[in-house]
């Protein structure tokens, strides 16, 4: 996973727990479900990056 991946999977969980914090704060409900949608899409693209890093290890160790 890249640095720059990393940091942007990071910003959109943030940000979701930010959207998730004001929706709760406000009494909105259709913000804090987007705030939870957006932490999802940070992990699922946190676990694909790290399948994609375990898979180039693989390809890595098997090729030296």
């Amino acid at each position: 996973m890249s640095f720059a991946d990393k940091i942007s999977n990071k910003a959109e969980d943030l940000a979701g727990k930010g959207k998730e914090a004001a929706g709760k704060a406000t009494g909105d409900e259709q913000l804090e479900a987007e705030g939870k949608a957006d932490q999802a899409k940070s992990s699922i693209k946190d676990g694909i990056e790290k399948v994609k890093d375990a898979v180039s290890d693989i390809k890595d160790g098997l090729t030296k």
